[in-house]
Protein backbone atom coordinates (compact mmCIF):
# COMPACT_ATOMS: atom_id res chain seq x y z
CA UNK A 1 0.00 0.00 0.00
CA UNK A 2 1.26 3.56 -0.82
CA UNK A 3 0.67 6.57 1.27
CA UNK A 4 -0.39 10.01 0.75
CA UNK A 5 1.47 13.04 1.87
CA UNK A 6 0.99 16.85 1.01
CA UNK A 7 3.37 20.03 2.72
CA UNK A 8 1.33 21.69 4.56
CA UNK A 9 3.38 24.76 5.29
CA UNK A 10 6.89 25.21 3.35
CA UNK A 11 8.96 27.13 6.02
CA UNK A 12 11.59 29.00 5.31
CA UNK A 13 14.71 30.61 7.65
CA UNK A 14 14.52 34.54 6.97
CA UNK A 15 16.46 37.63 7.80
CA UNK A 16 17.43 38.78 11.18
CA UNK A 17 15.32 41.54 12.24
CA UNK A 18 16.16 44.09 15.48
CA UNK A 19 12.75 41.52 17.10
CA UNK A 20 14.79 38.41 16.22
CA UNK A 21 14.75 35.94 13.31
CA UNK A 22 11.83 34.61 11.33
CA UNK A 23 12.28 31.31 11.21
CA UNK A 24 9.25 28.57 9.64
CA UNK A 25 9.36 24.92 9.53
CA UNK A 26 8.55 22.90 6.95
CA UNK A 27 5.36 20.75 8.26
CA UNK A 28 4.02 17.83 6.43
CA UNK A 29 1.08 15.69 6.96
CA UNK A 30 1.11 12.16 5.53
CA UNK A 31 -1.47 9.18 5.29
CA UNK A 32 -2.00 5.64 4.93
CA UNK A 33 -5.02 3.45 5.82
CA UNK A 34 -6.51 4.44 9.26
CA UNK A 35 -3.01 6.74 9.80
CA UNK A 36 -2.92 10.17 9.86
CA UNK A 37 0.92 11.55 10.71
CA UNK A 38 2.13 15.16 10.89
CA UNK A 39 5.99 15.97 10.90
CA UNK A 40 7.71 18.68 12.53
CA UNK A 41 4.63 20.79 13.70
CA UNK A 42 6.63 23.57 15.04
CA UNK A 43 7.43 27.20 14.44
CA UNK A 44 4.66 29.02 12.39
CA UNK A 45 3.21 32.25 11.51
CA UNK A 46 -0.22 31.08 13.00
CA UNK A 47 -1.53 28.11 13.72
CA UNK A 48 -4.03 28.65 10.33
CA UNK A 49 -1.30 27.81 8.24
CA UNK A 50 -1.37 24.15 9.59
CA UNK A 51 -4.89 23.84 10.52
CA UNK A 52 -6.36 25.34 7.41
CA UNK A 53 -4.74 22.70 5.21
CA UNK A 54 -5.86 20.16 7.23
CA UNK A 55 -9.69 21.52 7.14
CA UNK A 56 -8.65 21.95 3.64
CA UNK A 57 -8.01 17.58 3.60
CA UNK A 58 -10.90 16.95 5.85
CA UNK A 59 -8.50 16.16 8.54
CA UNK A 60 -9.59 17.56 11.78
CA UNK A 61 -6.67 17.82 14.27
CA UNK A 62 -7.87 15.37 16.81
CA UNK A 63 -8.01 12.35 14.42
CA UNK A 64 -3.86 12.80 13.65
CA UNK A 65 -2.43 9.50 15.11
CA UNK A 66 1.08 10.33 15.10
CA UNK A 67 3.27 13.30 15.01
CA UNK A 68 6.91 13.03 14.41
CA UNK A 69 9.67 15.48 15.39
CA UNK A 70 12.51 15.40 13.23
CA UNK A 71 14.56 16.76 16.39
CA UNK A 72 13.80 18.38 19.16
CA UNK A 73 14.48 21.88 18.43
CA UNK A 74 11.45 24.33 19.29
CA UNK A 75 11.19 25.46 15.52
CA UNK A 76 10.30 21.63 14.90
CA UNK A 77 8.30 21.24 17.90
CA UNK A 78 6.11 24.10 18.92
CA UNK A 79 2.98 23.19 17.62
CA UNK A 80 2.29 19.95 18.44
CA UNK A 81 -0.34 20.42 21.05
CA UNK A 82 -2.55 20.61 18.43
CA UNK A 83 -3.13 17.21 18.08
CA UNK A 84 -4.28 15.90 21.57
CA UNK A 85 -4.72 12.31 20.60
CA UNK A 86 -1.47 11.43 18.63
CA UNK A 87 1.24 9.56 19.59
CA UNK A 88 4.21 11.38 19.31
CA UNK A 89 7.89 9.98 17.82
CA UNK A 90 10.98 10.83 18.35
CA UNK A 91 14.80 8.92 18.06
CA UNK A 92 14.47 7.21 21.06
CA UNK A 93 10.48 6.60 22.24
CA UNK A 94 6.92 6.82 21.40
CA UNK A 95 5.15 9.33 23.69
CA UNK A 96 1.13 9.25 24.66
CA UNK A 97 -0.08 10.98 27.23
CA UNK A 98 1.65 10.10 30.51
CA UNK A 99 2.55 7.04 28.68
CA UNK A 100 6.55 6.92 27.66
CA UNK A 101 7.46 3.92 25.45
CA UNK A 102 11.77 3.68 24.83
CA UNK A 103 12.51 2.57 21.34
CA UNK A 104 15.07 3.57 19.00
CA UNK A 105 13.19 5.31 15.23
CA UNK A 106 15.19 3.09 13.23
CA UNK A 107 13.20 1.15 11.33
CA UNK A 108 9.79 2.27 13.42
CA UNK A 109 6.71 1.58 10.97
CA UNK A 110 3.61 3.84 11.88
CA UNK A 111 1.71 2.47 8.76
CA UNK A 112 2.46 0.89 5.34
CA UNK A 113 4.47 3.04 3.24
CA UNK A 114 5.67 5.44 6.24
CA UNK A 115 8.16 4.44 8.88
CA UNK A 116 11.19 5.87 10.46
CA UNK A 117 15.07 6.10 10.11
CA UNK A 118 17.62 7.46 12.05
CA UNK A 119 19.75 10.42 10.19
CA UNK A 120 21.94 11.92 12.92
CA UNK A 121 23.11 15.21 11.40
CA UNK A 122 21.99 18.36 12.26
CA UNK A 123 21.65 17.08 15.85
CA UNK A 124 22.87 14.06 17.05
CA UNK A 125 19.58 13.05 17.54
CA UNK A 126 17.69 13.32 13.85
CA UNK A 127 15.34 11.16 12.46
CA UNK A 128 13.81 10.92 8.69
CA UNK A 129 10.29 10.43 8.13
CA UNK A 130 10.32 8.07 4.93
CA UNK A 131 6.76 8.01 2.82
CA UNK A 132 6.49 5.47 0.00
CA UNK A 133 3.72 7.42 -1.82
CA UNK A 134 2.12 6.22 -5.59
CA UNK A 135 5.14 8.59 -7.18
CA UNK A 136 7.93 7.12 -5.44
CA UNK A 137 10.01 7.31 -2.30
CA UNK A 138 9.40 10.93 -0.02
CA UNK A 139 12.15 11.70 2.95
CA UNK A 140 10.71 14.38 5.48
CA UNK A 141 14.85 15.50 6.94
CA UNK A 142 16.41 17.75 8.37
CA UNK A 143 19.68 16.91 6.50
CA UNK A 144 18.89 19.73 4.54
CA UNK A 145 17.58 23.24 6.09
CA UNK A 146 16.43 23.71 1.96
CA UNK A 147 17.29 22.65 -1.52
CA UNK A 148 20.96 24.77 -1.21
CA UNK A 149 21.84 23.02 2.34
CA UNK A 150 23.38 24.65 3.87
CA UNK A 151 26.32 22.67 2.57
CA UNK A 152 27.89 23.42 6.21
CA UNK A 153 25.12 23.23 8.52
CA UNK A 154 26.17 25.62 11.69
CA UNK A 155 25.00 23.59 14.26
CA UNK A 156 26.13 20.24 13.17
CA UNK A 157 28.23 18.65 15.79
CA UNK A 158 30.20 16.34 13.68
CA UNK A 159 30.16 17.20 9.69
CA UNK A 160 31.03 13.80 8.89
CA UNK A 161 28.13 12.57 10.30
CA UNK A 162 25.75 14.90 8.56
CA UNK A 163 27.54 14.08 5.21
CA UNK A 164 27.05 10.16 5.64
CA UNK A 165 22.97 11.35 6.97
CA UNK A 166 22.50 12.55 3.44
CA UNK A 167 24.81 10.19 1.25
CA UNK A 168 22.32 7.24 2.98
CA UNK A 169 19.15 9.75 1.93
CA UNK A 170 20.65 9.79 -1.69
CA UNK A 171 21.66 5.85 -1.49
CA UNK A 172 17.33 5.27 -0.94
CA UNK A 173 16.80 7.39 -4.29
CA UNK A 174 14.28 9.18 -3.22
CA UNK A 175 11.89 11.47 -5.68
CA UNK A 176 11.70 13.97 -3.03
CA UNK A 177 13.18 15.28 -0.59
CA UNK A 178 11.25 17.38 2.32
CA UNK A 179 13.65 19.69 4.34
CA UNK A 180 13.51 21.44 7.53
CA UNK A 181 12.75 24.70 5.98
CA UNK A 182 11.83 24.89 2.43
CA UNK A 183 10.26 23.69 -0.31
CA UNK A 184 10.62 20.02 -1.28
CA UNK A 185 13.00 19.36 -3.90
CA UNK A 186 14.56 16.34 -6.19
CA UNK A 187 17.91 15.23 -4.89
Amino acid sequence: MSASYRILHAGYVGDETPEGMHVGSTVTYAESGDARVIVDPGLVATTGLILDPLRELGVDPTGITDVVFSHQHIDHTLNAALFPNARFHDFAAIYMGDLWCDGDAEGRVLADGIRLIRTPGHTNEDISTLIESEAGLVVCTHAWWFEGGPVEDPYAPDAEVLAAARERIRGLAPRLVIPGHGPAFAP
